[in-house]
Order: C-alpha cells, then structure tokens, then sequence
C-alpha cells in the first residue's frame, strides 16, 4: 500500500494487468454478484433525478424492480452506503441484455445516446478498483473476480496495468493531479 492524499492505495492496481474483454464475459459483472453497484450519495440523487429519461433504455424487469425498491437501495451488508436494485437477486435492474447475449447498462445507453449527462457510477466505470471510505482515509483496491480472468489475461496480453485501464474513472473520482501522482508511483514501483 502507498498513499496520496487521503487515499491508501493498493499496489496491486499497478502491478495486476486488466482490460475488459466483454466478447468473453459478455458484461457478466452486471449480472453475478450478491449485490448492486455501490453508489455515492451524490450518484443516489443523480441517479433519482436522470431516471425518467434511462427507463426507455430499461426491460420491464428492471423497471418493476425500481417500481418495487425505488431507484437505489441501502446496502444490506454495510450501513449507510447505496446501491442499484437488482431484478430477483440477480441482474442489476439496469442491466439490458442484447440479442447476442451481451449484458449492457441502461444508464450508459441514455448517457451514449446523448439524453442525460451522467455516464453511469463510478463504481462500474472504476471496476475492478473498488473504493471504500473511512472516518479518515479512502481506499483504492484491486477487486480480483473468476468472471474476469479473460480480462486478466487480456491486459496482460496488451501490457495495460489496471489503473492505466480505468485512468479516465480515476481523474474523474479523485482527479488528474492525483491520477499524475499515482503514475509518478506507478511508474517507479513497475521498475523494480
């Protein structure tokens, strides 16, 4: 671990290579799992406020789902911390699946098509990094997960570490001075 600012970072995001391979997983990381993606409390306000313009993207499922639990819910695990619904405990209620079996997000289909401005959380554009914060620190960790072992083999293929695949997530989570530091760091822990 190594810090920047506030924030402990694992330096398994630079020494672990990652690149989705969603021709192989077909975005199964929207339907496995025990729960929804983790949300920041801005994003559940967001979130409330975007809705009627993701639903046409949505399948009825999902759309019942968030009838049912509302746009998020409380994290059953952790108090005080937010996430997407899911369909029967299953598929994120966003989660759309495409007639070649490819899992896709509703909220990113609205944000590609231009009619909102919020691409989706950060938690899915930060995957595999997952963020938890504490009373006086955030952590920044690598999630390793079975469903991406073909993302694994593919970033280490095409030679991409994973906070290199999820730079654009990052400066937008903790910004680019932050993410310079961390290549800084990066570039120095690769060496050795």
């Amino acid at each position: 671990m190594f810090q920047i600012g506030n924030t402990l970072i694992s330096e398994e995001i630079i020494e672990n290579d990652f690149v989705c391979n969603l021709s192989a997983c077909k975005g199964a990381c929207c339907v496995d799992g025990d729960a929804g993606a983790p949300l920041t409390v801005e994003e559940t306000k967001i979130l409330e406020e975007v809705y009627p313009k993701v639903v046409p993207y949505m399948r009825p499922q999902g759309i019942e789902s968030v009838a049912a639990n509302g746009t998020f819910v409380a994290d059953e695990f952790e108090a005080g911390e937010w996430e997407t619904p899911l369909v029967n405990g299953a598929e994120c209620a966003y989660a759309i699946f495409e007639g070649d079996g490819m899992v896709k997000c509703a909220i990113e289909a609205a944000y590609n098509d231009g009619k909102i401005e919020w691409r989706k959380p950060v938690s899915c554009h930060l995957y595999p990094i997952r963020i938890k914060a504490y009373s006086r620190f955030v952590a920044v960790n690598y999630d390793k997960w079975h469903i991406c072992n073909d993302a694994c083999s593919l970033g280490k293929e095409l030679q991409v570490p994973v906070y290199k695949f999820v730079k654009n997530a990052l400066i937008h989570r903790f910004g680019k001075e932050w993410y310079e530091e961390l290549e800084t760091v990066a570039q120095r822990l690769r060496k050795t």
